[in-house]
């Protein structure tokens, strides 16, 4: 009993004495806290629970919402100064052949509100036509020639113009700007002045049906871009910006976000043909499709020689026929089309994937068309200082590129 006591008798001063221990060092940094003036952090200080503020309520995402349904209210449209009509492919289109009909109401292929010029249907006009008048169209013609005298500058020499060229050769650079079946469209205009930021030049290479007529290409390629074509071979173009081009001070050019729909034109091909008979005209159009072809189109292939193909054998035969298996419907009638206003010419029939042209009772080879050679050069002897003379066996001096002499002398 004795020990037992003695042990419950330290164990409870030995409890005194750690209590005692802590009180004196609580005691002790209470000290602290006063004599070095240490302000605790917010974190250990106390806190009163009815001064303490409810942290602020994260405001909730507003809900998504597809880009087509954006209100555009308070938003001002679009505008852009460039001088001419708004349509979806500069070469494959004519203003001067009106359609008979729309294949849709007409709704603005730049979307709802965000042009600043009315769609017609086929084209969105620079003058507003319920306002324009003749006066205006011809301001805009003269708008448009005074910007590209601007930005082309002086001519290209012939020795800059050559390290252009070679600059856009194939194994030069891949930058390459594709023109096919829908020709020069108004997208395309943006793609090109994009290239325009990294080089002077961009090769433009052109396939399938807008190559029938390449000098219509060539045309609207200077005069929609305000540039100027410095090499042709084939299909492949190289089209340089001008000297006075500033990649900071390109046009607004507003894209087309999907493609309108064709309107309706008239039949290419009549039940019967002018000056004939129904029986003639059934009896043609057997006899067309069993002459022999002409040539076969390769599908997206380069048709520039067709045209004067088509001339040449109409001075023996009386109709025309052209293979085009394999093309799809809508490009071989384009293809006659352009045969009809160009060669000229009487479409017959387009079956059986055959072009069948007849050149009329009363057919006269046209003399007053030009169209461009395979290759065409642009050196100018009268521009350049580095041109030298090669003089040939004779003594006689020839003056400009020696690329473009074949060293035959007469």
């Amino acid at each position: 009993m004795l020990r037992l006591f003695s042990r419950q008798k330290n164990q409870i001063l030995s409890l005194s004495a750690t209590r005692h221990l802590f009180s004196t060092t609580a005691a002790a940094s209470s000290n602290l806290y006063s004599k070095y003036s240490f302000v605790p952090p917010p974190s250990l200080k106390p806190q009163n629970p009815s001064s303490t503020q409810s942290p602020p309520k994260k405001q909730p995402k507003p809900r998504y919402r597809p880009p087509s349904s954006l209100d555009r209210t308070g938003e001002k449209p679009l505008q852009s100064k460039l001088p001419f009509d708004f349509r979806f492919s500069y070469t494959e289109s004519s203003m001067d052949v009106r359609p008979i009909g729309l294949r849709e109401p007409k709704y603005s292929p730049f979307g709802p509100g965000k042009l600043d010029r009315v769609w017609t249907g086929v084209c969105a006009p620079v003058v507003d036509p319920k306002v324009g008048s003749p006066e205006d169209e011809k301001t805009v013609e003269e708008k448009r020639r005074v910007a590209r005298e601007r930005i082309q500058g002086e001519p290209l020499t012939n020795a800059e113009r050559k390290a252009l060229v070679e600059r856009c050769q194939r194994h030069k650079t891949k930058r390459q700007v594709n023109l096919g079946r829908d020709g020069l469209t108004h997208n395309m205009l943006n793609d090109i002045h994009n290239n325009w930021k990294h080089s002077e030049a961009v090769r433009i290479k052109c396939m399938g049906v807008p190559t029938v007529d390449m000098k219509n290409v060539c045309t609207q390629l200077e005069d929609k871009t305000f540039g100027k074509i410095i090499h042709r071979h084939g299909g492949l173009l190289v089209l340089y910006r001008g000297r006075n081009y500033h990649p900071k001070k390109r046009p607004v050019i507003p894209l087309m976000l999907w493609k309108p729909h064709e309107p309706v034109y008239p039949r290419l091909i009549k039940t019967t043909i002018d000056g004939l008979s129904i029986e003639e005209t059934k009896e043609m159009r057997k006899r067309g499709l069993a002459v022999p072809a002409l040539t076969k189109l390769a599908k997206n292939g380069y048709y520039g020689s067709l045209v004067p193909m088509v001339r040449d054998a109409f001075l023996t035969e009386e109709l025309v026929r052209i293979d085009c298996k394999g093309l799809q419907k809508s490009d071989y009638k384009k293809i006659g089309c352009k045969l009809r206003d160009l060669v000229p010419c009487i479409l017959v029939t387009f079956d059986k994937e055959q072009i069948v042209v007849w050149r009329g009772q009363n057919y006269k080879p046209s003399e007053d068309g030009f169209f461009l050679t395979e290759r065409e050069p642009f050196d100018h002897s009268g521009n350049d200082l580095d041109d030298h003379e090669v003089k040939n066996q004779n003594g006689e001096g020839i003056t400009g590129n020696s690329d473009y002499y074949s060293g035959d002398s007469d």
